[in-house]
């Protein structure tokens, strides 16, 4: 009896996969989205994929025609805490929105953290 729950519990072995199959690549960049404030992080990426020049879908002569001029800072806020931007950055668009940056490729997933974290903070002006 005794040999029998020795084959038992000998048969239990167990070993951490990660120990076992070590990852082969290290990924060094980081994304940090402890502090997020809208000046260092979120508006860098809303002008260079919003109204950077040649793009104008959203800088004050774009806004005519997509309706939303994201150098006014209220603009974007209101948008933010509406769901639209993180819904379009996103490409899930629902009520109507749409893929941004239009015809575009979409944002890196650190910025999508980035300004999703900013907006879920309050879309403050800080």
């Amino acid at each position: 009896m005794a040999a029998a729950l020795l084959l038992i519990f000998a048969g239990c072995y167990n070993d951490k996969y990660e120990k076992l199959y070590p990852a082969t690549t290290t990924n060094t960049t980081t994304c940090d989205t402890t502090t997020i404030t809208y000046s260092h992080d979120v508006q860098p990426i809303i002008s260079s994929n919003c109204y950077s020049p040649g793009n104008g879908c959203h800088d004050a002569a774009g806004s005519s025609s997509s309706g939303y001029d994201y150098t006014n800072f209220s603009v974007v806020q209101s948008n933010a805490l509406s769901g639209w931007i993180v819904s379009d950055i996103n490409f899930a668009p629902t009520r109507g929105h749409n893929n941004m940056p239009k015809n575009g490729t979409q944002l890196s997933a650190c910025d999508i953290n980035k300004v999703t974290r900013w907006v879920n903070q309050g879309a403050l002006n800080n």
